[in-house]
């Protein structure tokens, strides 16, 4: 099966919400899935409310991720610790593992960890954008042999989604316990640019990364 029919299966889902992220270093464009809709509803009416305009990417981990969201970070002093505040509710999980998974370009919800978190409930507003990296057979054993003791061995990366790591890359590690609810169809290479930034200790960027406006757009 190729690549394309692969994610046309798996991960296409409607995708007739788009939003622009423009952002200091480039513009990103992001499909929402209508299977994931709780999270797609919640995004789209922060966007429209102007809730993202201003917010930093304050985390930034290198062949991983970079995440949003937190709007205390508009104002943000320098070496200030963010990633703390998002608005006082929760998104119930919508996880759609394995039709939809941490593929290079997912976007997906941050939350609190499995102890103070067992429903992994999605934080109202802080969202992460994957870049991760490619993986070999044994590199993907690894990843399972790690999910399986993160999730008593209930998430298994099947064939596809193993495919899918070894020719485009992603984060395997977090499948089935984050829910992923949109993917980067324009602009994946302004998220290498920023995943590839220096950061300091609490992984912020040294120079700010920031998104100009958050915006509706036609599919």
């Amino acid at each position: 099966m190729s690549l394309t029919a692969l994610f046309a299966r798996a991960q296409t889902a409607g995708g007739n919400s788009q939003v622009l992220l423009e952002t200091t270093m480039g513009n990103i464009r992001v499909m929402l899935y209508d299977e994931t809709s709780l999270h797609r509803d919640n995004f789209l009416k922060l966007v429209r409310e102007g809730y993202y305009d201003g917010n930093l990417f304050h985390r930034v981990i290198y062949n991983f991720m970079i995440q949003s969201g937190d709007s205390t970070s508009r104002h943000a002093q320098p070496e200030q610790l963010l990633g703390l505040y998002s608005p006082g509710y929760q998104i119930p999980a919508e996880i759609c593992y394995p039709k939809l998974f941490h593929k290079r370009g997912a976007l997906a919800a941050a939350r609190e960890p499995d102890e103070v978190n067992p429903e992994r409930a999605s934080s109202a507003s802080q969202f992460y954008i994957v870049y991760g990296k490619r993986f070999n057979d044994e590199m993907l054993d690894e990843q399972q042999d790690r999910l399986d003791k993160q999730t008593d061995g209930c998430v298994k990366l099947t064939p596809e989604v193993r495919e899918a790591y070894k020719k485009v890359g992603g984060t395997p590690h977090l499948d089935g316990q984050y829910t992923v609810f949109g993917e980067v169809v324009e602009g994946l290479d302004i998220v290498k640019s920023i995943d590839w930034v220096q950061t300091d200790d609490n992984a912020r960027p040294l120079e700010d990364v920031r998104i100009i406006r958050a915006t509706i757009v036609e599919p």
